[in-house]
């Protein structure tokens, strides 16, 4: 959880300050997958236990989908609201790479923080107490972006819910990148494709 509250303040300095985004997620994605692996090599059914599983996918998929679509339907009607609608061909790639950062953050969020807290020996915390913790953690890390923290607040709750009854980590990531991916082009009116790599490859609209 330490590990976890570092990586939540180094979103804030390299992310929101320093404006590293993309230095940022490589390094995170980079060093909790090594962590995964590490302890994968001294626990083989960690990845089980963790929802890195395929058995349970189609089901805990079911469960997202009418949500997914309910938010996408609202983000563009938010998004032809706010005139901010900004899809571009950049969405394609970001619609590719961002499951992966969603595996990561998921993760972080619902497997180290949520998992912890209800398989704390000794301990018994309530469900709803645990899911509402997470979901308030989850969208702080989102500040000072209104939308964001909002947005991320409520998928958060419903991940939460989803993944103590179900584990899958891979459901769960895949429609945290999707459903960000149209979120940012819609609703924020933001291009993360440019966010991340303009630095690097001096890109342009």
């Amino acid at each position: 959880m330490s590990a976890v509250i570092l990586t939540a303040i180094g979103k804030f300095v390299f992310m929101d300050y320093l404006n590293w985004r993309f230095a940022f997620v490589a390094t995170a994605i980079v060093s909790w997958s090594i962590y995964i692996i590490y302890r994968y090599r001294n626990e083989k059914e960690i990845l089980k236990y963790w929802g890195f599983r395929t058995d349970n996918f189609k089901l805990v998929a079911r469960k997202i989908l009418p949500f997914g679509a309910v938010a996408v339907i609202a983000f563009f009607a938010i998004g032809l609201y706010q005139n901010t609608i900004n899809i571009t061909w950049h969405i394609i790639p970001i619609l590719i790479l961002y499951p992966i950062w969603g595996v990561i953050q998921q993760f972080l969020l619902i497997v180290l923080i949520a998992g912890n807290m209800k398989d704390f020996k000794g301990v018994h915390l309530n469900k709803w107490f645990i899911v509402l913790l997470s979901a308030i953690l989850f969208s702080s890390v989102h500040y000072p972006f209104v939308w964001l923290v909002t947005g991320t607040f409520f998928l958060a709750l419903l991940y939460g819910f989803i993944y103590l009854s179900q584990k899958n980590i891979y459901v769960l990531g895949l429609f945290h990148g999707w459903l960000a991916a149209l979120f940012y082009y819609t609703v924020l009116g933001r291009d993360p494709f440019l966010e991340m790599f303009n630095k690097i490859f001096h890109l342009s609209n």
